[in-house]
């Protein structure tokens, strides 16, 4: 299971964002390159990158940040957020992306997602953002009436490289993820899925990793800029 550090961007900045609230927002770094290019040093495989000002604005606002990052590591880098047409795929696939990750856009155009996978193999992540089950788009303030597992399995023959799933009520939260809906979504497709929301300890990863179902990973952010999780640490847990 790889663990991925999360580098959320606002207004140029690395940030943490509490419950998806972008008025609760606490900076942790001024320059989320030289943040990268630390998650890396301490031997982390992946990136996940939120363009947060783009999920509210549909199109790329952090874009400047996202290319630093791209052009200061080495590691493959996955980014969500604002991207909502081919040519914005095309554009940061371009730019050295390893996946783009499509949340928004999974709801209310799925023949995107469909094309984008056709066109790019293994390059396509469809994230799925749940408020109790449901799922909200458009950088979470809205909540939709379509259930999360049932999103999920819409794109079962689409040929998605994963999905990214986030319980938004432990986004930020350091309240551990949600291992039972985690699961379910996982046994529920054949998508590899990447938990995301709540982890903030090594138990929290070993629970994931144990929870029954095949995760491909999972994210973390506050609990590695607070202290409270040891990327090192972690890693070697997960590699058990």
């Amino acid at each position: 299971m790889i663990l991925y550090p999360a580098i959320d961007l606002k207004d140029g900045k690395a940030v943490r964002l509490l419950r998806g609230d972008m008025d609760k927002a606490t900076v942790f770094n001024d320059d989320p390159a030289a943040q990268a290019q630390a998650f890396v040093d301490a031997g982390c495989e992946w990136l996940h990158l939120v363009d947060l000002n783009g999920a509210f604005a549909g199109a790329p606002v952090n874009g400047d940040a996202v290319e630093a990052i791209l052009a200061r590591t080495q590691v493959p880098a996955q980014l969500g957020g604002g991207i909502r047409d081919m040519a914005t795929i095309e554009a940061w696939l371009d730019k050295g992306l390893a996946r783009v990750i499509l949340g928004t856009v999974a709801v209310e155009n799925p023949a995107l997602v469909r094309e984008a996978a056709r066109a790019f193999p293994g390059r396509i992540a469809v994230g799925i953002d749940a408020r109790a089950g449901r799922v909200a788009t458009k950088g979470w303030a809205e909540t939709t009436e379509v259930m999360a597992t049932d999103l999920a399995r819409s794109f079962e023959d689409a040929g998605v490289a994963a999905i990214v799933y986030t319980d938004i009520e432990r986004d930020g939260a350091m309240q551990g993820p949600n291992v039972d809906a985690t699961a379910a979504l996982a046994r529920a497709v054949s998508i590899p899925v990447i938990a995301s929301g709540g982890v903030s300890s090594v138990a929290d990863l070993v629970a994931l990793r144990d929870c029954g179902a095949a995760l491909d990973g999972a994210i973390s952010g506050r609990a590695l800029y607070d202290g409270a999780l040891d990327l090192a640490e972690a890693m070697a847990a997960l590699r058990g």
